[in-house]
C-alpha cells in the first residue's frame, strides 16, 4: 500500500478522472436510456406473463370447476335414467306376467270347457251306444219271448188285464 501511495501522479489521476466522466457521460447519453427502456420492456414483458399466467390459472381453475359441476350433473342424470330404467323394466316384467297369468287363466277355461264337451259328447255317444245295445237285448228277448204263438196271446192278455179301462 506504501507504494502506491510513493507512485501516486497527480496528471494520470486528472487523465484518468477526465476519461472516467467523459465515459459516463457518453454511456448516459447512448446506453444509459435504451439499457433502462429495455430493463422497463422487459419489466413489463414479465408482469404481464404474470398476469397471464394468474388468469390462465383462474380460468383453469373455473374450467375444473365447470368440469366438476358437468360431470356431477352427469352422474345424477345417469342415475336418473338407470332409476327410470329398472322401473320400466320392473313394469314391463309386472305387465308381462300379468299378461300370462290372464293367457293362463284363459287357457285353463278353455281347456275345461274343451272337457266339459269332450265330456258330454263322450256321455251322449255311451248313452246311445247302451241305447242300441238295450234295444238290440230287448229285440233278442222279445223275439225269444214271442217265438211261439201261445207266448204272443198271453203277453196280449196280460197287457189288456193292465189297462184300465176308461
Amino acid at each position: 500500500m506504501d507504494k502506491l501511495i510513493n507512485d501516486f501522479s497527480f496528471g494520470l489521476f486528472f487523465w484518468v478522472a477526465i476519461i472516467f466522466v467523459t465515459l459516463i457521460l457518453l454511456m448516459r447519453k447512448f446506453a444509459w436510456k435504451p439499457i433502462l427502456e429495455a430493463l422497463n420492456s422487459r419489466e413489463e414483458g414479465i408482469s404481464n406473463a404474470l398476469k397471464a399466467a394468474e388468469n390462465a390459472k383462474k380460468e383453469l381453475e373455473a374450467l375444473n370447476a365447470d368440469n366438476q359441476k358437468i360431470l356431477k350433473e352427469a352422474r345424477a342424470e345417469r342415475d336418473t335414467m338407470l332409476k327410470e330404467a329398472r322401473e320400466i323394466k320392473e313394469k314391463i316384467v309386472s305387465e308381462a306376467k300379468g299378461e300370462a297369468n290372464a293367457e293362463a287363466e284363459a287357457i285353463i277355461t278353455n281347456a275345461k270347457a274343451a272337457i266339459e264337451l269332450e265330456k258330454q259328447a263322450a256321455l251322449t255317444e255311451l248313452k246311445t251306444q247302451v241305447a242300441g245295445i238295450s234295444i238290440d237285448i230287448a229285440k233278442k228277448i222279445i223275439k225269444s219271448e214271442l217265438a211261439s204263438e201261445e207266448n204272443q196271446l198271453a203277453l196280449v192278455e196280460k197287457s189288456l188285464n193292465e189297462v184300465i179301462l176308461n
